[in-house]
């Protein structure tokens, strides 16, 4: 590496100009070198853990949600696009007809799977049995 220099000559003249000092040719090395690249790979780990923190926070926040809002199933064993397609929702309100069992209006709920919605309905009523006129709420 090399630098210049200003020099002056106060000789019988003066002459102002530049100077070519020659700079270090041995590589840096020392214990300044090596407290800056432990200091660099500290800094390293660190962003490293950082990342990873952030990571795991992020995997969390995403798993937190209902299963329903990346595909999964409701509690009548339906998924969002399948719920689209089927007239009673959960939430919505089936009033009973006369000839209408529990198993009746669980393949109403849910035509693919009607066991599952069975299991829902039994759970939500208390009962296996439903009667003429009575409001049931889907779940």
């Amino acid at each position: 590496m090399s630098a210049l220099e200003t020099w002056t000559e106060v000789n019988h003249e003066t002459h102002s100009g530049l100077h070519l000092v020659q700079g270090r040719t041995t590589p840096l090395r020392g214990p300044l070198v090596a407290a800056r690249r432990a200091a660099r790979a500290r800094m390293r780990r660190r962003r490293r853990r950082t990342l990873t923190g952030v990571a795991v926070v992020v995997s969390f926040l995403v798993l937190m949600f209902p299963g329903h809002a990346f595909g999964g199933t409701g509690s009548a064993g339906l998924s969002a696009d399948e719920l689209g397609a089927v007239g009673l929702t959960p939430g919505s309100v089936y009033v009973v007809q006369s000839g209408d069992t529990l198993h009746s209006i669980a393949q109403l709920v849910n035509p693919w799977n009607s066991s599952a919605a069975y299991r829902a309905l039994a759970g939500e009523l208390h009962s296996g049995v439903v009667v003429a006129g009575e409001h049931v709420i889907i779940p």
